[in-house]
């Protein structure tokens, strides 16, 4: 991402919240993110598991969109989703496919 182009934190939040902007940045997507013990894809599906599994809908859609362009692939998606389920409970497997859907047609277009 050039420096010019804000980040999705700058575009959410702007001046808002500056310092929340800036350790999403830099820590959070600076930082962990880019540790070597784990590829961006594993990353992924972990934080999307974790986000479907505890029912942030706001943050599983972007990092939905973030695992896709991470190399999961839909099907991966899929079953990981499904098996959620039956540990999180229906609703945050359902919920979680819902919106990969949503996303996946949106792409398609």
């Amino acid at each position: 991402m050039s420096s010019a182009e804000p980040s999705p934190a700058q575009k959410l939040l702007g001046d808002f919240a500056p310092k929340m902007v800036q350790l999403t940045d830099d820590v959070l997507f600076g930082d962990v993110w880019k540790r070597q013990g784990l590829s961006p894809r594993d990353r992924s599906l972990i934080t999307v598991a974790v986000l479907a599994a505890t029912s942030r809908p706001d943050q599983l859609a972007s990092h939905l969109r973030l695992g896709l362009d991470n190399g999961l692939t839909r099907e991966e998606l899929v079953e990981a989703l499904t098996h959620i389920a039956f540990y999180a409970g229906w609703p945050s497997g359902m919920g979680g496919l819902t919106q990969l859907k949503a996303i996946v047609e949106k792409h398609e277009k």
